[in-house]
Parts: structure tokens; C-alpha cells; sequence
């Protein structure tokens, strides 16, 4: 059977340089791959025909003959004495070697390039801190205890008795990788010696057993800033836990929640009040005083003849903007209390008040007077 063009198996021009070329073989070895097309049978030999194109464009030499005489460079003793592409699983296991890290750097971890570090940076905390409404409005200052490994003093980090410094792996020369070929693959696994931490110890540190690290709290000073609300982040760099065999340590990440207030409700910037009037203040007017929450009280004007629900506001007494500037606004809602417990007196005079309140009731004498006409023709 006739042999399709190298170039136009790879879908390069004749003029491709190396590097096209390697980019359009990689991305012939991913979509034909046997892995990822078990479903077609051609996948296979069309995979082998990539590789074998590859092969030879890849190399100057073989490129150079393959231009000249084509497929008949490599056959008949020509190209080299049977270097030609099909010159068994080794050249293809070369050709796949260049990509295989482009292809499953991902999923197997990378090669590493010249080496492993040893070192391994330490996890990330998270710290929920609960402050009041108080606290948020005005900022403060806070001492936190927070377990978390932290580096070995024992070993100055390095995990070996004494702090010597650990040896490089034998198994796999410091990559904390190895390699097997598998036929027409090559398989990459973590190195079994070091666990792919490419050193190894040989005597341990009794105090942290060759983590470099051990468990233990400290005490933090940490900012809270004026402004903070339910869900405010707060990082403190290099705060986390200690890195593996001196790796570098990881952040501490502050959660903050804050209280609800018996008082206010917060709604962003904004804070909202439930004030109780009596309803001699409501009907006639006046001044109350109303706390706020910056531990001070502000006098509000109530106007005559308000009702339950009705709300003023008291500009910039809210919650102040988070590394901004300005603040947001109180809002007072007024709650007109009924009075309890009366006298005999205060009954007396409620009732004569009553009487005389029928022409400038809220709802007016009409509204009462159409409620019994539809009860009457109910009836009716």
C-alpha cells in the first residue's frame, strides 16, 4: 500500500520548521491517541503513522533525505543503516518522549526539569472570628490563638537529626519521578524510594519524625478594620501552616461574622432602628432621644399626628465604608405604643377622647360609617 506524505500525515507544509512541526505532532498524538479513541479501530495505525512521520521530520538529517528521495530514503539500506523510522520501538519511543510531558504534564505532574525540591509549601487555615456590631463600626485590635504546624527548631526545618541536609533520592536522582517503558509507551509513576520528594533521610528527627515541622499554637495580633461585615476575608501572609522540610508557610485567612445586635439591623451601610413613641408623642409632636451605635445618643424630632411605621432618617450615622470613605445613614421606624394598665381616670379621659376624635380619626368618621351600612345590608 502506497504511504501518505510525512507532511500531509502531520498537516504541515514542506516548509514547516521544527517547531511547527512538534506542535503539529502533539496535537496529532492527542486527538489519536488508542487511550482516547477506543471506540475507532484505525485510531491506532493512524497514531503509528504519526509518530513515524515525526521521526523523521524531526530529525535535520532524516528531513534533509526524506525531501531529496522521499520514503525511499529508508528503504533499501538507504538513510543510515535501518535509522529510518521504522527502526523498531525505540524511535518511537523517542518520538513520544518529546511530547510526553505536553500531553500528560497535567495528570502525571510535570517532569520537573532539572530536579525536584524537596521543599513543599504549607496548607492554607482558615480562622472564623465572631466580633460585635460595636467592634465592626468602630475597628479593633484582636489576639487570636491558632493551632497550625510550625517549622522544627530541633532541625532547623530540614527534617534530619542534627539538621544535616537530606541526601538525593538514588531511585530517581532528585525528579521524585520515575519511568518505565511499557512497550510502545512510558509509564511515570512517583518514585516509591522518596514518595517524590527526590531526597531522602537517612536519620530522622526525633522531635518532628523528618517532617521539618510539629504541631503547635501561636498568638496573633490581627487588625480588625472599621467597616467589616458577615463574610469579610482578612489574609495574613506567611501566617498558615509551616512548610514540609523548610517549604514555605502557608497564609492564615480570617473569616469574619458579626453578631446581630438586640438593637440595630444592618443592611449594607445602612442601620435601622425600631424606636417606641407613646401616643401622646405621636399625636402631638415633639423630641425623643435615640441611641446610636456609636455609643452616643441623637435627639430626632417627631412630627405631629405620626403613625407605626413611619421612618426618619439620620444621615451618616450608619456603618462606615469598608477601606473607604463616607458612612451610611440610621433609619428610626416609630412604633406608637398602646398604653396597659390603665386607671379609671385615663380610661375616663380616653373615652371622652374618643368621642371627640370622630371628625380627625386617620381613616376619618366616614370609613366606620360605611363599615356598618355593609354589615346592615348583610343582614338585609
Amino acid at each position: 500500500m502506497t504511504k501518505r506524505d510525512y507532511y500531509e500525515t502531520l498537516g504541515v507544509s514542506k516548509g514547516a520548521d521544527a517547531t511547527e512541526i512538534k506542535k503539529a505532532y502533539r496535537q496529532k498524538a492527542k486527538e489519536l491517541h488508542p487511550d482516547r479513541n477506543a471506540d475507532n479501530p484505525n485510531a491506532e495505525a493512524q497514531f503509528k503513522e504519526a509518530n513515524e512521520a515525526y521521526e523523521v521530520l524531526k530529525d535535520a538529517e532524516k528531513k534533509a533525505a526524506y525531501d531529496r528521495f522521499g520514503h525511499a530514503a529508508f528503504e533499501g539500506g538507504m538513510g543510515g543503516g535501518g535509522a529510518g523510522p521504522r527502526g523498531g520501538h525505540g524511535d518511537f519511543a523517542s518520538a513520544f518522549s518529546d511530547v510526553f510531558d505536553d500531553l500528560f504534564g497535567d495528570m502525571m505532574g510535570g517532569r520537573g526539569g532539572g530536579g525536584r525540591s524537596r521543599a513543599q509549601r504549607g496548607n492554607d487555615l482558615r480562622y472564623n472570628l465572631r466580633v460585635k456590631l460595636e467592634e465592626a463600626y468602630a475597628g479593633l485590635q484582636k489576639t487570636i490563638t491558632v493551632p497550625a504546624a510550625v517549622a522544627c527548631g530541633s532541625c532547623n526545618s530540614t527534617g534530619a537529626e542534627g539538621g544535616a541536609e537530606p541526601q538525593t533520592c538514588p531511585t530517581c536522582s532528585g525528579m521524585g519521578k520515575v519511568r518505565a517503558q511499557q512497550g510502545f509507551f512510558t509509564v511515570e509513576r512517583t518514585c516509591p524510594t522518596c514518595n517524590g520528594m527526590g531526597q531522602t533521610i537517612k536519620n530522622p528527627c526525633k522531635v518532628c519524625q523528618g517532617q521539618g515541622r510539629m504541631e503547635k499554637e501561636k498568638s496573633l495580633s490581627v487588625n480588625i478594620p472599621a467597616g467589616v461585615e458577615t463574610g469579610t476575608r482578612i489574609r495574613l501572609a506567611g501566617e498558615g501552616e509551616a512548610g514540609m522540610r523548610g517549604g514555605p508557610t502557608g497564609d492564615l485567612y480570617i473569616f469574619i461574622e458579626v453578631q446581630e445586635h438586640e438593637l440595630f439591623e444592618r443592611d449594607g451601610l445602612n442601620l435601622y432602628c425600631r424606636v417606641p413613641v407613646s401616643i401622646a408623642s405621636a399625636a402631638l409632636g415633639g423630641e425623643i432621644e435615640v441611641p446610636t451605635i456609636d455609643g452616643g445618643r441623637s435627639r430626632v424630632r417627631i412630627p405631629e399626628g405620626s403613625q407605626s411605621g413611619r421612618q426618619m432618617r439620620l444621615r451618616g450615622k450608619g456603618m462606615p465604608a469598608l477601606r473607604g470613605t463616607g458612612a451610611g445613614d440610621m433609619f428610626i421606624e416609630l412604633a406608637v405604643e398602646t398604653p396597659v394598665r390603665l386607671t379609671a381616670r385615663q380610661k375616663e379621659i380616653l373615652k371622652e377622647f374618643d368621642t371627640l376624635s370622630e371628625d380627625n380619626n386617620p381613616h376619618g368618621s366616614s370609613f366606620f360609617s360605611s363599615v356598618k351600612s355593609f354589615w346592615d345590608s348583610m343582614k338585609g
